[in-house]
């Protein structure tokens, strides 16, 4: 077990070390940040002196050993933009994009697993079919035209929710959260629904075939022969042997949700790190993007390891091979 754990821990670091030279390679080769912090009337002089000062003329790997160093303490220097350390940015937006990601994965694994479970049990139903055939459009449609749906719907037409913002936030130390005011529930709801929409479909999915493929083995076979009731095989058997797979995609899905809500949060002008990171990209402020960068690695890097450490250790079956047979 434990060199199991030091094993995932190495490609981990390993994984975020080559995240990092991929951002610094930004630093490095995009754009001219002596340019961009004093404009075009410096002096060559000046120019040369924020040059030594921001240690531009040190050796390559002098400077990418100085950037890991930084990244490590959550320094990603100022963005060009706000003229503010990338850290304090980083941190007022944070919140936001966290308590959509986290809402969304709980919405998407407890419907998901709720309509897999009675899709697979009364798979000839009229019900089941119906909800398969709803599910192919969280496939198939992309993010932002289920959220465009939704404001059409609900903020246009029938002016239930709020189609942009975050509502009204109360502030608990550095965190804000908009969960304890009416208006920052509301502001919840659409992005919720069309960030956790086609996660919700592929853990249905795949609850459903699990669970299909489960009810199918000899033990369950023997345990109906046994008179075990079908409730008790349904949750005690096929559910609980469906849940590793599952387990592992959720949380893979949960570091996508966070990482990739950049979509969601642009549709609904929702004030996160997505939209941080969509206007440092209009503006070319590669601090911005580069600490962006470096927190979506972290996020997989993160739920990745932790997936990986759970289903070694609900597998026995894995305790004999390596991390990379995990998966």
């Amino acid at each position: 077990m434990i060199a199991y754990v030091v094993k995932s821990l190495a490609q981990a670091i390993l994984v975020m070390l080559v995240v990092a030279l991929v951002a610094f390679s930004m630093f490095r080769f995009i754009g001219d940040p002596v340019s961009n912090l004093m404009g075009q009337e410096a002096t060559i002089q000046d120019r040369e002196q924020l040059a030594r000062d921001l240690g531009l003329m040190d050796p390559f790997p002098v400077q990418f050993a100085r950037f890991v160093s930084n990244a490590a303490q959550l320094q990603f220097g100022v963005s060009y933009r706000q003229g503010r350390p990338v850290a304090d940015l980083m941190a007022e937006r944070l919140p936001a994009t966290v308590e959509l990601a986290l809402l969304s994965a709980i919405f998407a694994l407890v419907v998901g697993i709720a309509l897999g479970v009675y899709t697979a049990i009364y798979r000839n139903g009229l019900l089941s079919h119906a909800i398969l055939s709803v599910s192919l459009i969280g496939v198939s449609l992309p993010t932002f035209l289920i959220g465009i749906g939704l404001i059409w719907l609900f903020a246009v037409e029938l002016r239930w929710l709020p189609s942009f913002g975050r509502g009204d936030v109360v502030k608990i130390g550095w965190w804000s959260t908009g969960l304890l005011t009416t208006s920052g529930l509301k502001s919840l709801v659409m992005p919720v629904l069309t960030l956790g929409f086609y996660q919700l479909t592929l853990i249905m999915r795949l609850v459903r075939s699990e669970m299909l493929e489960t009810m199918r083995t000899d033990y369950v076979k023997f345990a109906r022969a046994r008179g075990v009731p079908e409730r008790t095989i349904w949750f005690r058997h096929a559910l609980k042997n469906t849940m590793v797979p599952v387990m592992t995609i959720a949380g893979l899905q949960l570091g996508g949700v966070i990482a990739f809500a950049i979509v969601t949060e642009s549709v609904f002008q929702w004030p996160g790190l997505g939209a941080l990171f969509v206007q440092a990209v209009q503006f070319v402020d590669i601090p911005v993007m580069a600490a962006y960068l470096m927190f979506v690695a972290f996020v997989f890097v993160v739920t990745n390891l932790v997936v990986d450490l759970l289903y070694f250790a609900l597998d026995p079956r894995l305790r004999g091979a390596g991390p990379a047979s995990a998966h």
